[in-house]
């Protein structure tokens, strides 16, 4: 039976020089073999920011800041309801590391197309490429 209750789950979109840092899941993950924007769930009581702040870098080795709330994206799976809390972040010290995830790529907007993403990710891409079109144009 699915669950109803959104996860809440805080994502890290995080920009150096105009590219994103992506990371693929780990085969035995849900939607293993897939790329993300990295992330993860929100402990009880835990602030979004604190919750990037640690993922990133349990996950990644990677230390960021965080800029600003980019979108919040709910979504439905068959299995379980999604709260995405998706914020712009940037990096303050490390180099990205394969510690929780199978690999890690920085690319352009224009690059995503190539990688598969959980559905979920749909509304993240598209505000990016959106934002990369306005950007080309001025």
């Amino acid at each position: 039976m699915p669950n109803d209750t959104p996860l809440d789950v805080a994502v890290a979109v995080i920009e150096r020089d105009g590219q994103y840092l992506i990371s693929q899941r780990l085969a035995n993950d849900s939607f293993g073999g897939h790329w993300e924007f990295p992330g993860g769930k929100l402990l009880p009581g835990e602030q979004v920011e604190a919750c990037l702040v640690r993922e990133i870098q349990e996950e990644l080795g990677l230390a960021i800041t965080v800029r600003h709330k980019l979108m919040v994206i709910d979504h439905r799976y068959p299995q379980r309801a999604l709260r995405l809390h998706c914020f712009l972040c940037g990096v303050v010290g490390g180099e990205p590391q394969t510690i929780e995830c199978a690999a890690w790529r920085w690319v352009a907007p224009s690059e995503l197309g190539r990688y598969r993403f959980p559905p979920a990710s749909g509304p993240i891409i598209q505000r990016l490429l959106d934002e990369d079109t306005r950007n080309a144009r001025v």
